[in-house]
């Protein structure tokens, strides 16, 4: 009950809030975009894990077989070819993301994965291995030995029990970086700036608010993209202009969504989420929505804008009952529905039913 009379409370707030205009939380540009040389750089590599313990590639793979065996030639070892045995050697594929204003020097952790059909890599150690960039360019190397993060036990007759992937695996701060990743920009000085979550309307809100700050130097490419020219007085300065633009005030602009759990029975409704006047029977429940425009006037000297706003009535009973319009507020809401036992589910279904109905104007999420 607890639970439910949260939900209906989460859903009341959301219906009182979106019938008043609103004013958005500001946030820094830093918290919704990044920048260029600040996203990630992927790197990967194919190498060899030895000393494992029988749980190695089969000598069916025959890659496996053949890197072990150039392996052995590059040391100079003398061996017959027919005779080598992978059991204790595994091929893996080694992956990592680093910062593109990473350096030489820097050591990070990589993702070591078996390609073959080795059982398990836990315990063994991977060999020197290059690692290169999209662009083909060898920025570092991984060697050292791997963890696997889970265990396993054996039970009678032989029985494992395996817990995580065992053939997966991490290096923990084996790779070292032996080129840097410098951070690129795009020519002329410019820099650019990406939303994390593409909108076109705060990507134009992010122009004009370095515009207003530094003159006509900003401009939204696309709703992803804002490019900003640097300005000469920063040019060898660009790590205090970029700083300052991204502590710059925000409203971004969301898309009126509404997330339900089916599982949990919660309920979420974000900001700008509006209702139409709707009637929905869902069992002996019945829901009747009924909005209504009115005008929103500020005070003259405020420096707002006269806009027109929903006013929503929400009705709830049982069919056996009469209608009884309910006032916009937390207590009354909650006491019609709690009235008629209403459950988190009902206000699931009624959601679903208002959204293919086309009353509810917002984007549904059921998880």
């Amino acid at each position: 009950m607890r639970n439910f009379l949260i939900s209906i409370m989460i859903i009341c707030l959301s219906l009182i809030i979106s019938n008043v205009p609103s004013l958005g939380a500001e946030t820094r540009i830093k918290d919704i975009c990044y920048t260029d040389g600040t996203n990630s750089f992927q790197l990967v590599g194919y190498g060899l894990v030895v000393g494992l313990n029988g749980t190695g590639d089969s000598d069916k793979i025959q890659s496996t077989i053949n890197s072990y065996a150039n392996m052995l030639k590059r040391f100079g070892v003398n061996f017959n070819y027919s005779q080598l045995k992978a059991k204790n050697v595994a091929a893996v594929m080694v992956t990592a993301s680093v910062s593109t204003q990473s350096i030489a020097g820097e050591r990070t952790d990589a993702l070591v994965s078996s390609m073959g059909d080795a059982t398990s890599i836990a315990g063994g150690t991977l060999l020197m291995t290059p690692m290169f960039g999209p662009d083909g360019i060898q920025y570092g190397f991984a060697q050292g030995p791997i963890s696997e993060g889970g265990a396993y036990s054996i039970g009678g007759g032989g029985t494992r029990t395996v817990k995580n992937f065992p053939t997966v695996a991490n290096l923990n701060n084996g790779l070292v970086l032996i080129k840097s990743i410098p951070a690129i920009f795009q020519p002329n000085n410019e820099v650019r700036f990406f939303l994390r979550k593409a909108d076109y309307t705060t990507a134009e809100r992010i122009a004009k608010a370095i515009n207003s700050s530094y003159g006509d130097i900003a401009r939204a490419i696309d709703a992803k993209t804002v490019e900003v020219s640097i300005p000469s007085e920063f040019t060898n300065n660009s790590v205090a202009f970029i700083s300052s633009i991204e502590q710059l005030p925000i409203n971004p602009d969301n898309k009126a969504t509404v997330v339900v759990n089916e599982r949990t029975g919660t309920v979420v409704i974000g900001a700008n989420v509006t209702l139409k006047s709707a009637v929905i029977a869902h069992g002996n429940l019945t829901v009747q929505i009924k909005t209504t425009p009115t005008v929103s006037q500020p005070n003259p000297l405020s420096g707002g804008v006269t806009t027109t706003v929903p006013n929503t009535q929400v009705t709830a009973t049982e069919s056996a009952g009469s209608l009884v319009i309910v006032n916009g507020t937390v207590d009354d809401l909650v006491k019609a529905l709690n009235s008629i036992g209403a459950t988190p589910r009902d206000i699931i279904a009624i959601l679903q039913a208002l959204k293919e109905a086309g009353s509810l104007e917002a984007d549904l999420i059921v998880m």
